[in-house]
């Protein structure tokens, strides 16, 4: 174990897997990536304890993890699981020097630069400028939301921080606006995330199937997914079409706010999955139509992250050196 903290264990914790690695040196590729179902462990203490179990590692100096959550003091409690709990008494519990918990989005945004060209694949037209902010969102459990400002007079990278995924969900046409009304009348508040992940997916079917006046099925995300590309279900076909438009809508929102003339890069379990659905879809239509700045998300290029390993673990392992 050396100086500056190595090996160290990293998380990439969501609502649904706790993907964990171990990270021998700087440069190193994280290796003993595991993938744990969160419903599996009481804690996601237990979870650690069990990966490190199975690797056969005693806890190391330094932790990081990207957790899908709010993080803002001591207390951790999960959004889109049970899980909660204390950072300092989970430090103190499995013996760490160190650990740091940042938002998961926090994490994946500082690990955009270390993409390899083969990460990612480009969506429709754009180019990047060099040195320009960059932005992020993921549909997932939930709607992960975050970018990356660029460094300036010698300091490292600034990932943005916060819960963008909850802003208020914005129409564009009829089918929509009838769409977003229902989401209202079941939420109050009709966010990003209660359309744009995949629990949003089963809420957009849901509301498609009332705005037709047809009976709702029980159907699952997976299933949505299946019918709408074997083209088995009209309902179905709706609700994906609706799930990337409004993914269109919600990234170009962020890229006008942030200014991500660097790039737009979309992550989460669900959009990579699919495959070239996107291309096919209204995303980028949907990204661009925004009256007289068009011609500005025009150039803007938009990525789908495609790494076999989840780029967070890194993102993790770069805030501790870099916050």
């Amino acid at each position: 174990m050396d100086s500056t903290g190595y090996p160290r264990l990293v998380g990439d914790i969501g609502g649904t897997n706790a993907r964990l690695a171990w990270h021998a040196a700087a440069g190193a590729a994280p290796t003993d990536v595991v993938a744990l179902p969160c419903a599996d462990h009481v804690s996601l203490e237990a979870a650690m304890r069990h990966y490190l179990g199975a690797i056969g590692r005693s806890a190391p100096r330094w932790c990081a993890i990207g957790i899908a959550n709010p993080v803002v003091g001591d207390q951790v409690r999960m959004t889109n699981h049970d899980w909660s709990f204390s950072i300092e008494a989970m430090r103190r519990s499995l013996g760490f020097e160190r650990f740091l918990v940042i938002n998961d989005f926090t994490a994946l945004a500082l690990a955009l630069p270390a993409l390899a060209p083969g990460d990612v694949r480009q969506v429709g037209a754009g180019r990047a400028v060099p040195d320009a902010p960059l932005g992020l969102l993921g549909p997932g459990t939930g709607l992960g939301v975050s970018g990356l400002l660029p460094a300036r007079s010698g300091l490292r990278s600034t990932p943005v921080t916060g819960e963008g995924g909850h802003v208020t969900l914005a129409a564009t046409d009829d089918l929509e606006e009838a769409v977003v009304r229902r989401l209202r009348e079941r939420f109050g508040h009709a966010s990003a995330e209660r359309a744009v992940s995949g629990p949003g997916l089963v809420n957009l079917h849901e509301a498609v199937c009332h705005v037709r006046g047809v009976e709702v099925p029980a159907v699952d995300p997976a299933e949505i997914t299946r019918r709408a590309e074997q083209g088995e279900d009209p309902h179905c076909v709706e609700a994906l079409d609706l799930f990337f438009a409004f993914l269109g809508t919600t990234a170009g929102n962020l890229a006008l706010s942030l200014g991500t003339l660097g790039g737009m890069y979309i992550g989460g379990g669900i959009v990579p999955r699919l495959g070239d659905r996107i291309d096919r879809s209204l995303f980028r239509e949907r990204f661009e139509a925004k009256g007289r700045f068009r011609a500005y998300l025009q150039g803007v290029p938009t990525y789908v992250l495609q790494a076999g390993v989840s780029p967070a673990l890194i993102g993790a392992s770069r805030a501790l050196d870099d916050l």
